[in-house]
């Protein structure tokens, strides 16, 4: 019976658990996930920027949508335009309730004709069955059976290369393929999450071990380095990307309405193809949002170097950096009145700069825009200037290419 209770272990986690020399683990989607392999996460982190990170991402929720209506499926839930998705395509999207707010996001990737891969972040298996009514579709859960991993850095395609059977050179952004590593098949999905050109290589729960251990082999001249989530995490506040129960709160988890999301405040209005025909959940909320535009906005906070060493300097000590992304709200104001807060909020170690992702009142998240940061100093609230700024903060140049 005690069984019931043990959070879940991943496929790699024969190979991850030997590795990680703090035992430092975090919890995701009911797994342990690994927070670091070192006792602190520059190294880790310097990997994703200049070398490769190579991370375990199987608790991502994962689901085989097939079927004579599985596009239609699709096409129901998301504001996409599945219509428009080609096999070997991925998409990004969130999906929404009747009045616009997020559930959840992810990606759907066109496996065939009539067959897609959905993964989210939180179980969606009931709301899939729900929206299927009618339909002829056949949803299978593969969470546990599927493994996944994520090689994100600028050496990542040369370690494929080397790895795989066939070159990774033609796959291009947002785009997945048929390969084969350590002798088995898997697929390679160009997607991730640090913002950096990377790769999501997704097998069989079986075949994970030697998929690692001819990975790890392949980018040994490359400096690959296992990297667990806490240097993902600040690498993703670079690019900009905002994670559930963090950043935002499903709208079946908010309490009131004023903790839910709509796409169009959390910067996802690109996803919203209001000019696809049919009803799609959410359609008439999106569109009225698009129409009067959005009461809130996610945007970018850069804090003034300068403004951060007099707040601390009036007490006799230098800036203190948090070591790591700091998943908390801190409240943000202009002009001495609370405009906002701040969801998530890193030291940028490429850029140099203090960071957070941040949500405005309407007229508040314009770029350019003065506000300030509540930071504590000493037991003690005080405000340091920053200025909003587009997203993403951090996009290399090779990312894309």
């Amino acid at each position: 019976m005690a069984d019931l209770y043990q959070l879940k272990r991943t496929p790699f986690h024969p190979r991850t658990s030997a590795l990680c020399l703090p035992q430092n683990w975090r919890r995701w989607a009911g797994c342990i996930a690994v927070g670091s392999y070192d006792l602190g996460v520059e190294r880790e982190y310097w990997a994703i920027r200049n070398h490769a990170a190579l991370i375990d991402v199987s608790p991502l929720m994962k689901y085989l949508i097939e079927g004579p209506d599985a596009a239609r499926l699709l096409d129901r839930l998301t504001p996409r335009n599945i219509a428009r998705l080609a096999i070997g395509q991925v998409y990004y999207t969130g999906w929404c309730d009747e009045d616009g707010k997020l559930l959840d996001d992810g990606t759907v990737t066109r496996l065939g004709e009539q067959s897609f891969r959905l993964t989210s972040a939180e179980p969606s298996l009931r709301w899939l069955h729900m929206n299927a009514v009618g339909m002829d579709v056949t949803i299978t859960e593969r969470t546990d059976q599927m493994a996944a991993l994520s090689l994100q850095g600028p050496k990542s395609r040369a370690i494929l290369n080397r790895a795989c059977a066939s070159p990774v050179d033609g796959l291009k952004f947002f785009r997945m393929a048929p390969n084969t590593l350590a002798g088995t098949p898997v697929t390679i999905s160009r997607t991730g999450y640090t913002g950096d050109l990377g790769y999501e290589i997704w097998m069989d729960a079986a075949d994970a071990l030697p998929v690692w251990d001819a990975l790890l082999a392949g980018g040994n001249d490359f400096g690959i380095t296992p990297c667990g989530i806490l240097a993902m995490d600040m690498a993703r506040v670079e690019a900009g990307l905002f994670m559930l129960d963090v950043d935002y709160t499903a709208a079946t988890h908010a309490w009131i309405p004023g903790q839910k999301s709509s796409p169009y405040e959390m910067g996802l209005g690109w996803t919203v193809a209001l000019d696809k025909p049919g009803y799609f959940v959410g359609r008439r909320a999106l569109e009225r949002e698009a129409r009067e535009g959005s009461a809130w906005q996610m945007v970018g906070l850069e804090v003034d170097w300068e403004g951060l060493e007099r707040v601390y300097g009036a007490v006799g000590l230098p800036p203190q950096i948090p070591a790591m992304a700091v998943r908390g709200s801190l409240p943000v104001r202009r002009n001495g009145q609370q405009v906002g807060y701040a969801s998530t909020s890193t030291w940028s170690p490429v850029l140099k700069k203090y960071i957070a992702l941040v949500h405005l009142e309407r007229p508040h998240y314009e770029p350019g825009t003065r506000v300030e940061l509540e930071i504590t100093v000493e037991h003690h609230r005080r405000y340091a200037p920053g200025t909003v700024v587009p997203l993403p903060f951090y996009e290399p140049e090779w990312k894309r290419k």
